[in-house]
């Protein structure tokens, strides 16, 4: 690539772990407060599209280019750019690697990537390597190899990489780490998360809605369930760990004066996508025959380097309302989101629970009391606006992002770890430490402010 003559200067800095100093930057872009950030986007699907009409209200971007390998997709992208009156972008997606053209571009300074998972990692390294700053969806990557690349390929370049988890910005979430940063909960102890959706109709559809009533997968399937379907017939292990894990991992200051140590998981029996399909398929379906090895509920618990406990779950396949799960516990009291409930000593009655909502209004963070209004409509109850906004912010400055490319490594690390623990009868798996003991010096993440 263009940009290889940078790579190699930059290693030799990276090597003395340089790249870990959040105030130091050394990607190939510049300071671009005073201009418009010029981004591309690698992927323009239903994900894609969200993190696309975000960036269309915004006046510091410039949409030079685009790629997904789906024509359909280009097109509603282009139609779009037209309804805002920003210039046509550049467009690629001749083929699966089309995409290494458009980083190839120079009035490119950043990418976002939303597309299947098995290209996250490649896609993100490749971006890393042209000295693109680097937005990407979750989760990061699908191995233990996949994360060491993500970080070696950043300490490498000096290129920032920023996972683009939302959950992160969830306003009740946002307020519970105002509390945690003030000591409310005081030494945290404990914690409860996960990604509880009933994703049948998304793993399964009819391959012509996205959203359909029908059983088809693969190359029968569309959107999601043309690839991420597949995962469950193969893996057994929680495949999707950061919405719920993302947040908790920076309430107890994970890769900053913390750090994952061990997991250990367990998988109970497969029968939901498969009930599903005999429900609406008949039991002649040939889809009724598949076997799919991702257990229904999958429980993992961590440990930290601070003595914290994380109860993480996975449960998609069987019919339940949506919930992350959260709780927060520490030495004073205790969050739960199921029941909307908290309860801290001395200030609420013994031995009963508060409603919620009244601690979250006077917590309310700095950045939703800012940009609330303006959030509202932006996507899943306005996360979206911020995770973007915080992408963009960063970048513009090319600085360290909020959750970087340590972030994105630990916590898609739980998949693989999972999937070996679960393989091995529950035995515990020992993290990673990708920071290679810079966790001990790092310092957290300044979260309660109103910029971004």
């Amino acid at each position: 690539m263009n940009s290889r003559r940078n790579f190699v200067k930059k290693t030799a800095l990276a090597s003395a772990g340089i790249s870990l100093l959040s105030n130091l930057s050394f990607g190939a872009t510049t300071n671009l407060t005073d201009k418009k950030l010029r981004l591309a986007f690698i992927g323009v699907g239903l994900r894609g599209m969200n993190h696309f009409n975000n960036a269309l209200n915004r006046k510091d971007i410039d949409i030079t280019a685009i790629c997904d390998i789906d024509p359909k997709r280009i097109k509603i992208a282009l139609k779009k750019i037209d309804e805002a009156n920003f210039s046509k972008p550049k467009v690629f997606g001749n083929s699966d690697l089309d995409y290494r053209n458009l980083l190839e571009l120079e009035d490119v300074d950043a990418v976002i990537i939303s597309t299947p998972w098995l290209w996250h990692t490649k896609m993100a390294v490749d971006a890393m390597k042209a000295g693109k700053y680097t937005g990407l969806e979750v989760s990061a990557a699908n191995t233990i190899e996949e994360c060491w690349d993500l970080v070696n390929t950043h300490e490498a370049t000096g290129t920032h990489l920023m996972i683009l988890e939302n959950v992160n910005y969830r306003r009740d979430v946002l307020a519970i780490l105002n509390m945690v940063k003030q000591n409310v909960f005081g030494e945290l102890v404990h914690f409860r998360c996960g990604y509880q959706h009933d994703l049948r109709f998304v793993k399964l559809n009819d391959g012509k809605s996205a959203y359909g009533k029908g059983v088809e997968f693969g190359e029968k399937g569309i959107s999601e369930s043309k690839w991420r379907t597949q995962h469950s017939v193969l893996r057994n292990g929680d495949v999707y760990p950061t919405h719920g894990v993302g947040p908790i991992a920076t309430m107890c200051d994970v890769n900053r004066g913390n750090r994952f140590t061990s997991l250990s998981s367990n998988a109970t029996k497969a029968i939901g996508l498969h009930n599903y399909i005999v429900k609406h398929g008949g039991k002649e379906h040939p889809n009724a025959k598949v076997k799919f090895k991702q257990g229904d509920v999958i429980t993992t618990t961590i440990e930290t380097a601070k003595g914290e406990t994380i109860i993480v779950t996975h449960d998609c396949n069987l019919p339940r309302p949506y919930s992350l799960g959260f709780r927060v516990q520490g030495a004073n009291g205790l969050w739960e989101v199921d029941g909307n409930r908290m309860y801290i000593e001395g200030q609420s009655k013994p031995h009963q629970w508060d409603n919620a909502d009244p601690w979250l209004k006077k917590y309310d963070h700095p950045l939703w009391q800012k940009y609330g209004e303006l959030a509202t409509g932006t996507g899943h109850g306005g996360m979206d606006f911020f995770v973007l906004n915080a992408f963009v912010e960063s970048a513009k400055e090319n600085i360290a992002p909020p959750l970087d490319a340590y972030d994105a490594a630990a916590w898609s690390a739980i998949t693989p770890l999972s999937e070996l623990s679960i393989e091995n009868n529950g035995e515990p798996q020992d993290f990673p430490d990708f920071t290679r003991g810079m966790w001990v010096k790092r310092k957290p993440y300044n979260w309660i402010k109103s910029k971004y």
